[in-house]
């Protein structure tokens, strides 16, 4: 006998993870997702059979049920790719992580010395207070060095100035590297509990989306629902239970009834549709919340062997692109033809700005030039090109963000048998694993847990670090 009926919101890494856990512990679970399919951000593109990553994500985390999570999943088609990423910035690669050599002959002497000097005065004079993106990384890694890789870079993905993104994403995305400890590694003078980056990561052998449609699958076997284009507009709360409505795709309302509600859905979107309505404080607090939008144009090339890293990030200031995938050097399946590379030029935006209104066909017109002006390319070599947009991609970071986050969280913890759950339903920048922890542990919490979901991805040292 079915403990409960659960309802989940969002078919993402979080709200799949929350449905697959919850069914597997005897709850009824239906699961409503506004898009045509699973997998949130992490799902995988397909066209002309060709598989594209909408962001590129790896598999790795701290998390021992997680990783056990994912192999039970997947079992053999997950597979161990090595990692191999640089930065293009003024016409040069840089290797990523950090090696001495290659960045000193990239930088040249002076520019090196200034580096070094720069990061000095920084440990003798640390910005104080310290609010900001910009202080954070300043006072870690030196003005000069700020300068040079963090900023231009920083500032394509959040579209505001470092000088008003929060301190909070360093601290959270950047955590215990450290500059010292990246050049003595690279140099090989290893000494007791070096960090170092990841070197590895899983990947699913047909990008990640694999991953979240067998999770629907296993979902189903076990007698829940997942429906897709069901939009949730209202949440209405009486004596215990839940009446959820949704806007289905043929125009239709329909309701669906609970015991118990996990929810990925945004938060400025989440609050409006709560009934009775949310107090005028937590109303205002999820206005002030912001988010920044994501655009990927996906290319097939006639052309192998054009890179080998999985990515490299685009710091240089003569391109409008952040990032760029090459998706067969994660998985060779994802490349339908061989002679063909599938390619992924990120764009981070705005929803209703130049760059998101542009058609599509002018985006890849768009990737094709910059792709030459990086001299990867030429756009005569592009064989197809498609373009997928994602609204509210990243939570912001930005001034007041922790204050309004506090007030709705505070808010929402007043209504029993009711989690929010992931990135966006935490309005944190969680990593897919962190995600599915904080899944996990609601659906604990309904078994009688008090698991603290916002003590997920607060740790002091950053994800990606691997201890020597």
């Amino acid at each position: 006998m079915a403990k409960g009926t659960l309802l989940v919101i969002g078919a993402g890494p979080a709200g799949l993870t929350a449905a697959l856990e919850g069914s597997r512990k005897g709850f009824s679970v239906t699961v409503l997702e506004s898009a045509d399919q699973v997998g949130g951000l992490a799902k995988t593109v397909v066209h002309d059979g060709n598989a594209f990553d909408v962001g590129g994500h790896r598999f790795f985390t701290k998390y021992p049920q997680v990783e056990a999570w994912w192999r039970k999943i997947l079992g053999p088609d997950l597979l161990t790719v090595q990692r191999q990423s640089r930065i293009f910035y003024r016409g040069k690669f840089f290797d990523y992580p950090l090696r001495a050599g290659n960045a000193l002959r990239n930088l040249g002497a002076t520019a090196s010395l200034q580096i070094a000097a720069s990061y000095g005065w920084a440990k003798i004079h640390p910005r104080r207070p310290e609010l900001t993106f910009e202080d954070w990384v300043s006072n870690r890694f030196g003005r000069r060095l700020f300068q040079t890789f963090f900023k231009t870079y920083s500032e394509k993905v959040w579209g505001i100035p470092c000088d008003r993104l929060s301190a909070d994403w360093a601290a959270q995305r950047i955590k215990s590297l450290s500059l010292t400890k990246a050049v003595a590694d690279a140099l090989g003078f290893r000494r007791g509990d070096v960090t170092t980056l990841i070197e590895q990561f899983l990947y699913p052998k047909r990008g990640p989306g694999m991953m979240w449609e067998r999770a629907q699958d296993k979902i189903a076997a076990a007698g829940g629902r997942v429906l897709l284009r069901h939009r949730v507009t209202e949440i209405a709360m009486d004596a215990g239970k839940f009446a959820v409505r949704a806007a289905t795709a043929e125009n239709t309302d329909a309701t669906f009834t609970a015991d118990a509600v996990i929810s990925s859905m945004a938060l400025p979107d989440l609050i409006r549709s709560l009934k009775p309505a949310a107090p005028q404080p937590v109303v205002q607090a999820a206005t002030q919340l912001n988010y920044r939008d994501f655009l990927t144009v996906h290319l097939v090339v006639n052309r192998e062997n054009i890179f080998p890293d999985n990515w490299i990030y685009l710091h240089d200031p003569t391109v409008i692109a952040g990032r760029l995938q090459n998706f067969g050097n994660w998985s060779a399946a994802m490349v339908a033809a061989s002679g063909t590379s599938c390619l992924g030029l990120e764009y981070f935006c705005q929803a209703g700005d130049d760059l998101w209104k542009k058609s599509d066909g002018d985006l890849v017109t768009l990737a094709k030039h910059e792709l030459e002006l990086l001299g990867l390319v030429q756009a005569d070599e592009v064989k197809r090109g498609w373009v997928t947009r994602e609204p509210k991609a990243y939570p912001r970071y930005d001034d007041d963000y922790r204050a309004n986050v506090q007030t709705i969280a505070q808010h929402l913890a007043t209504i029993p048998r009711f989690f929010t759950v992931g990135r966006n339903g935490m309005h944190r920048y969680n990593n897919q694993d962190h995600s599915m922890v904080t899944g996990m542990l609601a659906v604990e919490n309904l078994d009688g847990n008090t698991h603290d979901l916002w003590a997920v991805n607060v740790d002091d040292e950053y994800h990606e670090i691997k201890r020597a």
